[in-house]
């Protein structure tokens, strides 16, 4: 048990770090890509990700678990630590926030998630489903922690993918360094602004999905 929730632990110092921005800086850097998931019609009904730790802190999290094989995990003997990660993630908002035409959206509990083992760094795979199912002209999401307790970095080869998705959307992704004329291409003011306006907002990912 100890070992299950290290990850509850670290999140609450998270949000003890994020108390002042001047010194905030990430402990924990995940590599992500994430997907887009469309119905049939058109309606927005998910997001899935897929979270890369560093492999620091995959081995401080894999202490204390048992494997039948040395240096390797099976979904099994990791789905108590992964049923963790993502109860945890809900105080946080699992670090997605979205917007339809302008709308805050929410999101319903994570499905289909489990933790994948590979070349010592733990991968948390899971699905977002949309409260409630919406079409928007324009969606615009965001990932970044606001404490930025942890540094949220998109993978180089095919970080978003749209599944689904009607074949006239477009979509736009705005790493935090790709500079201000990118960010005011993708239209700023459709991106969170209230909780968002703190020191983790600074690194946000950015996607942009127009549809006619």
């Amino acid at each position: 048990m100890r070992a299950l929730s290290r990850w509850l632990g670290l999140m609450a110092i998270a949000l003890m770090l994020g108390v002042t921005a001047a010194e905030a800086h990430p402990h924990v850097w995940i590599t992500a890509r994430s997907e887009l998931i469309y119905a049939p019609d058109g309606t927005i009904t998910g997001v899935r990700h897929a979270w890369t730790f560093d492999d620091m802190f995959s081995t401080y999290a894999l202490q204390g678990i048992e494997a039948k094989t040395k240096g390797a995990y099976t979904r099994e003997e990791l789905a108590p630590l992964a049923q963790t990660n993502v109860e945890s993630l809900k105080e946080f908002a699992y670090f997605t926030f979205a917007k339809a035409d302008g709308k805050k959206q929410k999101f319903a509990e994570p499905v289909d998630y489990f933790l994948e083992y590979k070349n010592t760094e733990l991968t948390l795979h899971f699905t977002l489903p949309a409260k409630t199912p919406f079409k928007a002209r324009q969606l615009a999401l965001e990932v970044f922690d606001p404490a930025f307790f942890i540094d949220f970095k998109y993978a180089d080869k095919d970080p978003i993918k749209l599944v689904g998705a009607p074949a006239d959307c477009k979509m736009q992704f705005q790493r935090p360094n790709d500079g201000t004329a990118s960010a005011q291409q993708l239209g700023e003011q459709n991106f969170l602004n209230g909780e968002s306006s703190n020191f983790g907002a600074m690194f946000a990912n950015k996607i942009v999905v127009e549809c006619p």
